[in-house]
């Protein structure tokens, strides 16, 4: 299976595509160590890995564990080869089997332990984001691991208190990114659409979108109702409070990117000239520079524009 180069090294300025090469590495002790179970509510956990530019201890996204009468949903499933450690650290918390993946968009470090789990695990992804997953060589050849259930807009699963509920919004940091509201425990996890505090990731090759990303968060602090915390793709846990400050801070960006070009100011210069608003506390500009910064951002919002 080749080997998807950790997210600081997927980067290719401009294009932000995936990259691939070599054999999959197991986790190092350092990864594994760093990836926690941590109580989010009750029956609630997220199994957390470290800050996305670590490299040598980065196992991928947080993944959501909901216990249920029925089973154990998890949400993303991290880096490939990293199955067995998902496993481990939910069977410090419960003894039920895990039942269930949905997975938040397409990346590797969000769905390449997939396959760990075999093919006859119920899988559940937006629509777009299946026909992103085609795509992947983590996936040639091996169709039977693809995900049986898609959604376009809304789905439910379950009720009661095992309720979750599926939402897709618009293109953020792909064209197929999923909000998964726990619906009891007032949680959602937005996977990568809001991953950090800083500059997105924006995944141009898989759809998405600079000038959308604001917009399709702004949608979704407008519609989901009765949720006070967020998972996020990469971050510890947040509130909904931030959720909305970050479509704020992304929109600004993007209406940034529109003055700048009907000003006549090239993607370059326009990148230059932005600066980091103060008002964002706790924001950096980039956690990795080879995420794409202001000038990979501003470079795909002009491409945007230009269509």
């Amino acid at each position: 299976m080749k080997r998807v180069i950790v997210l600081g090294a997927l980067m290719v300025v401009g294009g932000l595509s995936l990259a691939v090469s070599g054999q999959a590495p197991g986790p190092s002790a350092k990864a594994v160590a760093a990836t926690k179970i941590e109580k989010v509510k009750d029956n609630l956990y997220i199994i957390t890995g470290s800050g996305a530019a670590d490299q040598d201890a980065f196992s991928g996204g947080n993944v959501a564990v909901f216990i249920t009468d029925a089973g154990v949903t998890i949400v993303d499933a991290k880096l490939p080869g990293w199955g067995q450690v998902i496993v481990d650290r939910v069977k410090t918390v419960t003894n039920k089997p895990i039942t269930r993946i949905i997975n938040t968009h397409t990346h590797a470090d969000h769905t390449g332990s997939n396959e760990f789990f075999g093919a006859s695990i119920e899988s559940i992804v937006q629509e777009n984001t299946k026909a992103n997953m085609e795509r992947m060589d983590e996936f040639k050849g091996k169709a039977q691991f693809l995900p049986k259930k898609t959604y376009k807009d809304s789905m439910q699963i379950g009720t009661g208190k095992d309720e979750i509920d599926l939402y897709y919004f618009g293109r953020g940091h792909t064209n197929g990114d999923s909000f998964v509201v726990f619906k009891d425990l007032r949680t959602m996890h937005v996977g990568d659409i809001f991953a950090w505090k800083a500059l997105p990731y924006v995944d141009a090759a898989n759809g998405g979108s600079v000038m959308e990303q604001g917009k399709t968060l702004s949608k979704a602090v407008a519609t989901v109702k009765n949720v006070d915390t967020i998972i996020n793709g990469h971050i510890p846990v947040s509130t909904w409070n931030d959720l909305k400050e970050y479509a704020q801070f992304t929109s600004d960006f993007a209406a940034f990117a529109e003055k700048s070009m009907k000003a006549g100011k090239t993607a370059a210069q326009a990148a230059d000239e932005w600066k980091l608003d103060p008002k964002y506390k706790g924001y950096v500009v980039s956690v990795n520079p080879a995420f794409g910064g202001a000038r990979g951002n501003m470079d795909i919002a002009y491409n945007e524009m230009k269509k």
